[in-house]
């Protein structure tokens, strides 16, 4: 695999994440009546959108004739289904950030399998280390709320 190919690879797998990730954010939102964790979501989705936005621009430089992958439809229909059922008996503050928190340690298991690709130009590794700092950080503010 020539490097352009293997950093579309990278920058299509960190914006899926960083798609779920603001999915995610957007179908919990409503059911959350906690308003530091709205803050705290709000947050959240904020950097998934500047990490996505930063992909963008730096995808170009590896492909000039797609656009970064996202999540698909049915990916995104099954992150909303989740969602619904497992929320339908217990929409609790505490409940809303365990889902949150599974999520979220599922992106920084593949971010970091990311990481771990030896031959990642510099600007691709330190886009996908910030997305995984982002992550570690949102966990440490999640738990507070468990």
């Amino acid at each position: 695999m020539n490097n352009d190919q293997n950093e579309i690879n990278i920058l299509d797998e960190l914006n899926k994440g960083t798609c779920m990730g603001m999915d995610a954010i957007h179908y919990i939102l409503d059911k959350v009546k906690d308003e530091s964790l709205k803050t705290e979501l709000d947050r959240q989705y904020r950097e998934y959108k500047e990490i996505s936005e930063e992909i963008k621009n730096l995808y170009p430089e590896y492909n000039n004739e797609d656009e970064p992958h996202k999540t698909n439809m049915m990916n995104k229909a099954m992150t909303w289904y989740g969602i619904e059922m497992k929320t339908l008996l217990d929409n609790s503050t505490s409940k809303i950030a365990e889902l949150l928190l599974q999520g979220t340690n599922m992106g920084i298991i593949e971010g970091r399998k990311l990481l771990n690709h030896k031959n990642t130009e510099k600007n691709v590794h330190e886009l996908v280390q910030k997305y995984v700092s982002m992550q570690e950080k949102a966990v440490e503010k999640l738990k507070q709320f468990l």
